[in-house]
């Protein structure tokens, strides 16, 4: 399996450092976050959740769209039904060692 590259990377960090208990980043704001490009955070998000890398557990209302768009977190704070979150030092523990 190849490694992931560093667009990849740097949205996974971004989604990382911007998810909260109470709500997760969206595409804009995790492209932002990371300084990649839209067009390529749009690309490359569908093929992170795919991967179950990242999970899409709700949508909000942005000012900017009329429709609600997704939220993004790391797919390890989310629980098997998507619909709460898990101990984020418990993720970290595992993550680290």
């Amino acid at each position: 399996m190849r490694p992931a590259g560093e667009v990849r990377q740097a949205l996974f960090n971004a989604c990382c450092e911007l998810a909260t208990v109470e709500r997760g980043p969206t595409l804009k704001e995790i492209a932002a976050r990371a300084c990649v490009g839209l067009q390529a955070a749009r690309n490359t998000l569908p093929n992170m959740v795919r991967a179950k890398q990242l999970r899409s557990p709700r949508a909000r209302q942005v000012d900017y769209r009329n429709k609600p768009v997704a939220e993004y977190v790391p797919a390890a704070l989310v629980d098997d039904q998507g619909e709460g979150f898990v101990d984020l030092s418990a993720v970290l523990r595992a993550w680290g060692g």
